[in-house]
């Protein structure tokens, strides 16, 4: 594409979002803390048309690329003949068996001048024969050199279709950063915490992936929604050097805490032998401390003496603390995390973030303890010790404000640099001090921009900004506005918010952006910028190396959170609640252990680089003693303790397919569908892909009475051609999981409903056979088979791991990477850091 393609496609698609984006910007309700910025605000227009790198748009860049494609060669024409003589008897037209019409398919399509939907309609055509899925067994036998010649002749065309059209085009097209990637690299700009993607509203999920570029969509409200994320961590970062408030600390002995006194009724502590106690109870808020309110929102350290009273012999009292207003009209509580009190006081520390006017509640949270009963709504004192229900006892209670971001020091920096800037406490304004304040606010916002873009710039791509401080300090403008305004330019450049890349090679700096933000969720450090500076990254080797030095520091926990967030979908953890008749002993306690257990039992394969196979099956796992209660599992562990545990004892358990946390967000809260959780294995572990069903196919629906099996419902099913090919694959994992249960326990028997209560209804059977014939008869029979497919495991890690790195689904061109991958770890058994430096080394990861 020419540069005027570029301007065409830029123009189309920026400036009339951005003209009313910041039309808007002076008058929305955002700008009432920051009035002063409104008018100029404006200014910032010119600044960004004119700043601004290529962009690719798909439907300008297809136009230019259609025109660049060369008409095919005519060695085509024997996949059309094959497909017609083949095909076209049961996929003719819109009312082709299973809706799939392939009349549509024509020749241009393998020349790479169709269509990409028709390309995506030949792959599965080209993947289902491979298969043998078709044509069925009942059509006949194909004859197999006309086969072979056609996956030969069709899969070369369709490659060489997508291979031209990323070598034109990109891979990827314009994609820009996540709400929680913009939020860490404000965070990391000007040297602040806060949770600013709240501001921003939800983001699509395709596969779970937030980042895939063909999803993501520009326009005025998301510009406006972005400027008021970018106020907003200016705001922060000039308050921390503005504000002289004493720093919160809350300090509350026993006396404090306890907000209840003989003849109250409230939801407060009592006091009671000098500690403040709560009882086990099922009031809502019961538990709320008053006096721990903070006045400001921010990150504070939450220190804690509890001890446990009344409780069994045989476990301590697991606890949890939430913050909330804690009054009815404002429900919403925040989870900061859990403690096992014991009969011995003990100190227990979390850090969480509180919003302004919000309190702590503190009360035990095991489900399967006994509760008091207590009438009204409000709890008097006295009540509760007479009912012989445990209770937790606090002896006292510290809440501090915190800065995780950085101290002052490294605030004042990332926003002034060596600049001489001083708050003067009188005028309650920032004043600069120097002779040439236009050369040194340049200065400044050159080594701004540097990082902010992460790469170097030009003095042609600072022109526009430089000339909006030329202005300013020539208006006598204060100069630090003048300065924030640059950085309100500059943070609204698609240089910032979208990934700079041209098509072909990434170059150094491109290729550090996609491995930070792929292993950090950031933006590079002072690490990586100097390799990047130094033209290391073309070399594989540094690649590698700076991939272990990530993987190695502590932003570990990103990738691993955010990752299997998405990857897995935990981040659908609370989008289900279990129905508490069927499920009496599951509670947030144990569901946030659920995660624990994900996550840290991905972190130690990652750590220990073990086979990929570990992910379907292991011999241990992680758990604390709520968990492992509620799993059914003995193991010796400590009170609050996390500790890794053979499972050797226990082999319906190990892997990722029996974590309590895939099996919760993988079922809907009462029931489990084979079909869902068969769809989910097959997709996001064992790497066979499942189409959307055909449209004319209706749903499955279980039988909550008990009177109909899944099981007999969806071998009627099964019984449609156009759903038989696809249930091959989906049914074995779906059946083999029906041990576990909507809140991830195991059963033999399902549970049926009679009137208003659960009885144990028909024995679960687990027992059927692969797509291949391959028989099992119970779910740990099916786990072994399925780890036995340890490269297909190893290729769908990989794949995984690419559409999360580049933002873009694969793609049958991307197929070559992935044999490549797999070939390369095989000797050391697929090893999940071998994998991972082989993505990063890969061509797929190292082009746009």
């Amino acid at each position: 594409m020419n540069r005027w393609s570029n301007v065409a496609i830029f123009a189309s698609r920026w400036i009339p979002g951005v003209l009313h984006a910041l039309a808007s910007v002076a008058s929305s309700k955002f700008m009432t803390a920051t009035r002063r910025y409104a008018t100029p605000t404006l200014a910032i227009l010119a600044v960004i048309v004119t700043s601004q790198p290529p962009l690719q748009h798909a439907t300008a860049a297809e136009a230019v690329h259609k025109k660049q494609s060369q008409p095919s060669d005519g060695s085509e024409r024997h996949a059309i003949t094959f497909l017609r003589q083949n095909c076209l008897d049961c996929h003719d037209g819109s009312e082709g068996e299973g809706g799939f019409d392939l009349n549509r398919l024509g020749q241009a399509d393998l020349a790479g001048t169709s269509v990409p939907e028709n390309l995506a309609t030949w792959v599965r055509v080209i993947d289902r024969i491979a298969d043998g899925e078709m044509p069925p067994s009942d059509y006949g036998e194909l004859d197999d050199s006309d086969k072979a010649m056609f996956l030969s002749t069709a899969s070369k065309s369709i490659d060489q279709a997508i291979s031209s059209r990323h070598q034109s085009l990109g891979r990827v097209l314009s994609r820009r950063l996540t709400n929680q990637q913009l939020e860490r690299t404000l965070g990391d700009l000007f040297a602040i915490a806060a949770p600013l993607s709240q501001l921003m509203p939800d983001e699509q999920r395709t596969d779970g992936f937030r980042n895939i570029a063909d999803a993501q969509s520009m326009s005025h409200y998301h510009l406006e929604d972005h400027l008021r994320v970018v106020d907003a961590a200016l705001d922060l970062a000039f308050a921390r050097l503005r504000d002289n408030h004493p720093e919160t600390v809350i300090n509350l002995p026993a006396e404090r805490i306890a907000n209840k006194r003989p003849g109250q009724r409230n939801r407060d502590p009592e006091l009671r032998q000098g500690a403040a106690v709560i009882w086990s109870g099922g009031v809502s808020f019961y538990g709320r401390i008053s006096r721990s309110k903070v006045d400001r929102p921010g990150w504070y350290r939450i220190t804690l003496d509890a001890s446990s009273l009344k409780m069994p012999d045989d476990r301590g009292l697991w606890c949890s603390i939430r913050s909330g207003k804690c009054v009815s009209n404002a429900p919403l509580m925040h989870w900061v995390g859990a403690f096992e009190a014991t009969e011995s006081p003990k100190t227990f520390t979390f850090t969480a973030w509180i919003e302004e006017d919000h309190m702590l509640e503190i009360r035990p949270a095991d489900v399967t303890l006994k509760k008091a009963r207590f009438q009204g709504g409000q709890i008097g004192f006295g009540e509760g010790e007479p009912q012989n229900v445990p209770g937790v006892a606090m002896h006292a209670l510290k809440i501090e404000r915190i800065y995780p971001g950085g101290d002052r020091a490294a605030v004042k920096h990332a926003l002034f640099g060596d600049l001489d800037v001083r708050y003067d406490r009188k005028s309650k304004r920032f004043e600069l001090h120097s002779d040439t304040p236009a050369e040194d606010l340049k200065k400044r916002l050159h080594d701004f921009a540097t990082t902010a873009f992460r790469s170097p710039v030009t003095e042609e791509v600072l022109a526009p900004y430089t000339r909006l401080i030329d202005r300013g300090i020539k208006a006598n403008d204060d100069p630090i506005d003048v300065l924030r305004q640059a950085y309100r330019a500059v943070l609204c450049s698609p240089r910032f918010i979208y990934f700079t890349e041209a098509a072909g090679r990434l170059s150094d700096h491109a290729v550090a952006n996609r491995l930070s933000y792929m292993l950090t969720g950031k933006a590079p450090d002072t690490e990586l910028r100097a390799a990047a500076d130094a033209g290391r990254l073309s070399d594989p080797d540094e690649i590698v190396a700076q991939t272990r030095r990530l993987l190695d520091g502590q932003t570990r926990q990103y990738f691993i959170h955010d990752f299997s967030d998405q990857w897995l979908d935990l981040a659908d953890i609370d989008f289900t609640e279990p129905d508490r008749r069927m499920h009496r002993d599951f509670d947030l306690v144990v569901q946030y252990a659920m995660l624990g257990e994900t996550r840290r039992y991905l972190e130690t394969l990652i750590v220990e680089n073990q086979p990929a196979r570990m992910l379907v099956d292991s011999d241990f796992t992680w758990l604390n003693n709520r968990l492992a209660r509620y799993y059914g599992i003995q193991a010796d562990i400590g009170p609050s303790q996390w500790k890794r545990v053979s499972i050797a004892d226990h082999p319906f358990r190990g892997g990722l397919m029996t974590h309590g946390s895939i099996l919760k967000v993988t079922a809907n809260g009462s029931n489990t569908s084979p079909v869902v959780r068969g769809v989910w294995i097959c997709d996001r572990l064992l790497g066979l892909p499942i189409p959307d069903p055909p449209a004319n196919v209706p749903a499955i629906e279980p039988d909550v009475r008990g009177a109909t099996t899944v099981r007999q419902i969806l071998e009627k099913h099964r019984s449609q051609t156009e759903c038989a090919s696809c249930h091959a694959k989906i049914d074995p994992p779906g059946f083999a999981l029906e041990h576990f249960d909507a809140a991830g326990r195991w059963r033999d028997h399902y549970l049926t409903r009679r009137g208003k209560s659960y009885k144990q209804g028909p024995p679960v059977d687990s027992a059927y056979r692969l797509a291949d014939g391959r028989e099992f008869d119970s779910f740990v029979a099916f786990r072994n088979l399925a780890a036995a497919d340890d490269d297909r495991i190893a290729r769908n890690f990989a794949a995984q791991l690419l559409v999360y790195a580049t933002g873009h689904e694969i793609t049958f061109a991307d197929r070559k990477t992935l044999d490549q991958i797999v070939s390369q770890t095989k000797a050391d058994g697929y090893r999940l850091r071998s994998l991972i430096e082989a993505v990063v080394t890969s061509p797929t990861f190292l082009t746009k």
